[in-house]
């Protein structure tokens, strides 16, 4: 062999080693950049009878904001659509003091925000204790986000939350 061939195989080595080791770099960097963007939605059942309130929250105790992609509502086990007015009919038979905030595609829960999604505030104790009932027994909510670099499908219950 000669010199040239030898020194022309080396360099094609070192080049492709170089090309390896960058490409592995860059994926590392795209997939670190994706977990340091990760939102982490949890669903929170509140009842504090010293400030006479209870209610759903959400919250985001991730990285990064959470761009909902759909809610699904249940109620008594039964698809009544998504979390907005439609569902809130169905559930809420008297909306006298129950504050709502809708999720709707394409909302986006801001990284540290923590929101009712449907609270009640009264001095009535029975009246916050069958409400509180009724969304702990009676209400499923699933929240589908993703992060902003979309496509991850990330899921979010109500269900099992105390």
């Amino acid at each position: 062999m000669q010199a040239e061939t030898v020194i022309a195989v080396a360099a094609t080595v070192v080049a492709l080693g170089s090309l390896w080791v960058s490409y592995s770099q860059s994926r590392a960097a795209r997939v670190h950049n994706r977990q340091s963007l990760r939102p982490i939605l949890q669903i929170r059942r509140i009842r504090n009878r010293q400030e006479g309130l209870t209610g759903l929250k959400v919250i985001n105790a991730g990285l990064g904001p959470a761009v909902i992609t759909a809610t699904v509502v249940r109620w008594d086990g039964v698809v009544v659509g998504q979390w907005a007015r439609e569902a809130w009919n169905v559930m809420l038979d008297s909306d006298e003091g129950v504050q709502k905030y809708a999720l709707r595609q394409g909302s986006v829960v801001l990284v540290g925000e923590s929101t009712f999604l449907v609270r009640l505030d009264t001095d009535d104790a029975d009246r916050l204790l069958r409400f509180h009932d009724g969304i702990r027994d009676r209400l499923s909510i699933d929240i589908h986000y993703e992060s902003v670099y979309g496509g991850e499908g990330f899921v979010v219950s109500s269900l099992g939350r105390e």
